[in-house]
């Protein structure tokens, strides 16, 4: 019978007969009495990793095993092991909903149908989203680098308004240090269909960009960014205050670009974006290809 076998068996019979001396266990199977004392290794390592992965999830509770794996540097099956194990679950994303396909059209191309940016300021994207307080319903806009994934401008108000989605580009404008991108692209909203929009976008030289009408995953990283972003928020009504649901908004476009990881980029898009630009001196100038947008920032 192999080492290991006699131990469990030593173990067993302590179990079951607990007036049982280990000595005399341990002689009768010859195997060494301290073998019975001995404390797996491996499971205080799983014990120390199941504290760090419990102290990632007391912080982004959103997190699931990869996004876990990144922050504590172990090893992706260990810690989805570790998290099945003790039934760990980040909290749970709401069902998407389903769009009709429907026809229509604003005259505005999408300029960025199946084009691959390669360098922030490039293309950005609008949207809206709605958020509730008590009640009272609040509209926040806010426009995306679609390469870095940086939440650049967002402005929060009462109505759906143009000056929201302009307000929401000059806040992106003065972050990339007055840089303008090549494409704004936005769904077919009245806001960004509006004229007071378009001679924003003219007046720096930006070209629009529509998605067709109806067809939402046309914006799909805006749509996804939303998704998340309120279910990580969670419910506005539990604070006292207006001021406090408006500057938790602010706080979680904060933790969105400078703490949480971004699973396409392994790290937050505010290291991401510092990461690029440390890096581009280095590099030789890109060739752009037909379906590639890249442009010095």
């Amino acid at each position: 019978m192999r080492q290991r076998k006699k131990t469990s068996l030593a173990r067993s019979l302590l179990l079951v007969n607990p007036s049982l001396s280990k000595r005399s266990v341990a002689r009768s199977l010859g195997i060494s009495r301290s073998t019975l004392y001995h404390r797996s290794l491996q499971a205080g390592k799983d014990h120390q990793l199941l504290t760090n992965v419990l102290g990632v999830l007391d912080e982004h509770p959103h997190y699931g095993h990869r996004r876990i794996a990144l922050v504590l540097g172990t090893g992706l099956y260990r810690t989805r092991r570790i998290m099945r194990r003790y039934g760990l679950k980040p909290r749970r994303r709401r069902k998407r909903q389903k769009h009709k396909k429907s026809q229509g059209h604003s005259g505005i191309p999408n300029r960025i149908k199946g084009v691959v940016v390669g360098a922030p300021n490039v293309v950005w994207a609008g949207d809206f989203t709605e958020l509730h307080w008590q009640g009272l319903t609040l509209y926040l806009a806010t426009v995306i680098d679609l390469y870095t994934r940086e939440i650049l401008g967002s402005t929060i108000g009462l109505r759906h308004s143009t000056e929201l989605v302009v307000q929401a580009l000059i806040d992106a404008k003065a972050k990339r240090s007055d840089v303008t991108p090549t494409i704004f692209h936005s769904d077919q909203g009245s806001e960004y269909e509006s004229g007071v929009c378009a001679v924003w976008l003219h007046r720096h030289v930006i070209l629009p960009s529509r998605s067709a009408k109806s067809h939402p995953w046309e914006n799909g990283r805006q749509e996804s960014f939303f998704g998340r972003f309120k279910e990580e928020l969670g419910s506005l009504s539990r604070l006292p205050t207006l001021e406090d649901a408006i500057a938790a908004v602010h706080h979680q476009v904060l933790y969105y670009n400078t703490r949480r990881i971004h699973s396409a980029l392994k790290m937050p898009p505010r290291s991401f974006f510092e990461a690029w630009r440390r890096t581009i001196k280095l590099l030789p100038a890109p060739t752009q290809s037909k379906n590639q947008l890249s442009t010095p920032v």
